[in-house]
């Protein structure tokens, strides 16, 4: 465990398929999925919803390699969907799809999920971005995903983008968490005391027929099943390219400073579940709005300060992965207050000028398909 990970990147990002004029979800069309397979090749793949598709990025050795892949994904799949009268938009929630009016994709595995998962997984019209971070040793994951879950709640907050569901507010940031929570092996992962600890239940899942694999292991953070990868798995999609960026430099970098830290024999503190999960629900509820608690201080505190905290403890290694200035984004992201409350000030505003409510909401889907084009 002394060799340097090299923590490469890989991103995958869920988006959403909508008429650019009315907002209204779309199916994508065999010739559309059939074109983004045929540019994309195994980058493009359908989602479980047929108004929903999935891109990822090839293994990339530093996040400048990794913007430039996603922009050209993101470019080739709105060009693409365009030829089609349709546009993508990257945000968790769809501001008034009806998830009643939606159709999973005709293939045997989503078959499969429907059946095992009944209503829950049919209420499954969310999206979410991944990010993988190449880290060889097994046992090297494990001990990082333990103490990198402290951040999750961070990540999410910055990242929340469902304020709405079914044409209302539902009070959160993130509602897709909630939703997500319907599945089973959701959440925060359990603390593993060693690669062997984290196989073990698996294996006894799988022996049993309840999983195939890894792969139906769901938690916000957890080590691949297909790739030496460490996946964190708890943002919201973003609807900009550069936050996404910048929340993958963010779980790049503070990899990099848990491991440096195990190289001086320190190691960031473990705190119970139940605390975790406060912040997590603190995110989910409130986004950046309302501050986060830091557990050695006990208090609650501004979220902003919270981001300064951590960039000051990541800056040697941001500098070393070449990240800089992608991590200094979040403090950007936290004035500018996240994307939940972007659509929120979108839809008022409408109101505000004569929309109707379903109007207003029509224009909030228009300002994500603008922003989903920004930086391409």
């Amino acid at each position: 465990m002394t060799e340097e990970p090299d923590f490469t990147l890989g991103i995958e990002e869920e988006y959403l398929l909508v008429d650019p004029d009315t907002g209204d979800l779309s199916p994508a069309p065999d010739g559309m999925m059939a074109a983004c397979r045929s540019a994309l090749g195994d980058r493009f793949s359908p989602e479980f919803l047929r108004c929903q598709v999935e891109v990822g990025t090839p293994v990339s050795p530093t996040i400048a390699e990794a913007r430039g892949h996603l922009a050209d994904l993101r470019r080739t799949v709105a060009r693409i969907a365009g030829d089609y009268g349709l546009a993508p938009i990257s945000a968790s929630c769809h501001p008034f799809a009806d998830w009643r009016d939606q159709h999973h994709t005709d293939k045997d595995r989503y078959h499969q999920l429907s059946r095992d998962m009944a209503a829950v997984s049919r209420r499954m019209l969310i999206c979410g971005m991944h990010v993988h971070v190449g880290i060889p040793d097994r046992a090297m994951r494990i001990d990082l995903m333990n103490q990198l879950t402290y951040f999750l709640p961070h990540l999410l907050a910055l990242s929340a983008s469902s304020p709405f569901w079914l044409g209302g507010d539902t009070g959160l940031a993130s509602y897709r968490t909630t939703v997500f929570a319907g599945m089973p092996r959701t959440g925060l992962p359990p603390h593993f005391a060693s690669w062997e600890d984290f196989e073990r239940p698996l294996q006894v899942l799988a022996d049993l027929d309840v999983v195939e694999d890894g792969s139906k292991i769901w938690w916000d953070l957890r080590p691949s099943h297909g790739f030496p990868t460490l996946e964190t798995r708890v943002c919201d999609a973003s609807p900009r390219l550069a936050d996404t960026i910048t929340l993958a430099a963010l779980i790049q970098a503070t990899c990099r400073m848990l491991w440096r830290l195990s190289r001086q024999n320190q190691r960031w503190r473990q705190y119970d579940t139940l605390l975790i999960g406060e912040n997590r629900w603190r995110a989910a509820r409130y986004g950046m709005a309302e501050g986060i608690i830091d557990f050695g201080a006990r208090r609650i505190i501004p979220f902003g300060q919270a981001i300064e905290d951590w960039l000051a403890l990541i800056a040697p290694d941001a500098n070393r992965l070449g990240s800089q200035p992608h991590v200094a984004q979040a403090r950007e992201m936290v004035q500018g207050g996240g994307s939940a409350a972007r659509q929120r000030v979108v839809l008022a505003r409408a109101i505000a000028a004569g929309a109707t409510r379903p109007e207003a909401l029509r224009e909030v889907v228009r300002s994500l398909v603008q922003e989903f084009r920004e930086g391409l």
